[in-house]
C-alpha cells in the first residue's frame, strides 16, 4: 500500500513469478523426456516473456550431435519455431508491435524480417498447429514447435535437431507426437486447475 492508500504491485511479485515458471518447467518434464525418447531429438519448453522468448525446460537428445539449451536463455520470436508459435496465438495487431520494438534481426540467411511474410506464415501456423523454424535462428539447425493449450502462460514446446536427421519425413513422423505432447501438457494443466495468464 502507498501513502495514498492505494494499492500497488510490489517486488515480492517478482520471486512470485519466478517460482510460478520454475513449477511450469517441472510440471513438463515428463512430457518432455517421453517426447525426447519418441523422436530422438532435444525436446524445449519456453514460455513469453514480455516481447520475448525464455526456455524454461529441456530434455537432451541421446545423440552426441545435439541441440541443448540450459534453461534460461532468452530469444526474439521471429527467429525460432518456439517463438513463432508462440506469435501465432496473439492477435496480429500485438505481433506487428512487439516487432515494431525488437525489430526483426536477420540470424542467417533463411530469417524471416519482413512482417507482412510472418503475419502470414502464423496464419498458416494456425491452420496447421505447428510452427518450423527452418534453420532461421541457426545454420543447420531445424525445429518444429506448438503451443500449449491451457497453459498458466503463454508456452510453446519445441523439438529441435540438425539438418541431417530433422529431414521432411522425420518431422511428418515428429508433428503428431508434438500435438499429442502439448494437449497432454494442456489437459494436466487445466485438469490442476490453473487460468490462463501471460507471465
Amino acid at each position: 500500500q502507498e501513502a495514498s492508500r492505494r494499492y500497488a504491485l510490489g517486488p515480492r511479485l517478482i520471486a512470485l513469478g519466478e517460482a510460478a515458471t520454475r513449477s511450469l518447467g517441472e510440471w513438463s518434464t515428463d512430457h518432455l523426456r517421453e517426447l525426447a525418447l519418441q523422436t530422438g531429438e532435444s525436446a524445449n519448453l519456453a514460455v513469453l516473456d514480455g516481447d520475448e522468448a525464455l526456455y524454461i525446460a529441456q530434455v537432451a537428445s541421446i545423440h552426441s550431435m545435439r541441440m541443448f539449451t540450459e534453461p534460461g536463455p532468452r530469444v526474439m520470436l521471429h527467429g525460432t519455431a518456439v517463438g513463432k508459435a508462440l506469435l501465432a496465438q496473439l492477435p496480429t495487431a500485438r505481433v506487428l508491435a512487439i516487432l515494431a520494438r525488437t525489430g526483426m534481426h536477420r540470424f542467417t540467411d533463411t530469417t524471416i524480417i519482413d512482417p507482412t511474410a510472418l503475419v502470414a506464415q502464423l496464419a498458416n501456423i494456425c491452420a496447421s498447429g505447428y510452427a518450423i523454424d527452418e534453420g532461421e535462428q541457426e545454420v543447420g539447425v531445424r525445429c518444429i514447435a506448438a503451443s500449449v493449450p491451457g497453459a498458466p502462460a503463454l508456452a510453446a514446446v519445441s523439438v529441435s535437431g540438425p539438418l541431417a536427421r530433422m529431414t521432411d519425413e522425420a518431422l511428418s513422423g515428429i508433428a503428431p507426437l508434438l500435438l499429442r505432447t502439448v494437449r497432454a501438457i494442456g489437459t494436466e494443466m487445466r485438469a490442476g486447475g490453473t487460468d490462463n495468464a501471460e507471465i
